[in-house]
């Protein structure tokens, strides 16, 4: 399988669990906002952006549509409600990374007899982006679920930083992403690849 084309089927089938986690934590905790827009199904059409799965297409990564869910609902029947919500799309990606690493880590497909080299490359790279997007959807900058989680446990005053920096988070990201590397910092390296690769190695060798 092209290396692309295999970037954009882990692209899509990652994303759709990713926003699927969030609808299905929020419809188990009393919020069916996700459920009544149709976002409780693993349907790619119902969770791909048409400009972020454009990206897929012609860049090999892009994004998904975010799951809408009631915060005041989700915090009025349980506190952590709305954190909880926020934490299960990354968890899905740890889980999807965690099954396609099995089959590699018990050797199930040098016993399996003829197998063509592209399903080991697949499930590697289906692995590693799946680890990717685990740890950058953790990071604490809106409108990433890592901020909902972090703002959880955070003391009041770690809180009101997060507020306060809420409307600055996408031009955050996009200096993380495209302007301190040019310039020799590589936050996101540090912060999401080196420990995706030490995960990586841990779940396959």
């Amino acid at each position: 399988m092209p290396t692309l084309l295999g970037r954009i089927l882990t692209l899509v089938i990652a994303l759709t669990f990713h926003e699927f986690a969030h609808a299905w934590a929020a419809n188990r905790l009393g919020d069916d906002t996700p459920r009544l827009h149709g976002r409780l199904t693993l349907n790619p059409l119902a969770h791909l952006d048409f400009f972020g799965s454009l990206m897929l297409i012609l860049a090999g990564f892009g994004w998904a549509k975010p799951v809408p869910v009631n915060p005041y609902i989700l915090r009025r029947r349980n506190p952590a409600g709305l954190m909880l919500v926020s934490a299960a799309g990354p968890l899905s990606n740890l889980l999807l990374a965690i099954g396609a690493a099995i089959p590699l880590r018990m050797g199930l497909l040098q016993t399996a007899g003829s197998v063509s080299p592209w399903v080991i490359e697949f499930l590697s790279v289906f692995i590693f982006i799946n680890l990717i997007l685990f740890f950058f959807n953790l990071i604490p900058i809106s409108p990433l679920d890592g901020e909902k989680v972090a703002e959880y446990f955070l003391p009041p005053s770690g809180r009101q930083m997060l507020l306060q920096l809420r409307p600055y988070g996408p031009l955050l990201l996009m200096a993380l992403i495209f302007v301190l590397p040019r310039l020799g910092i590589d936050i996101l390296g540090l912060l999401i690849v080196a420990p995706s690769l030490r995960i990586f190695s841990l779940l396959v060798s």
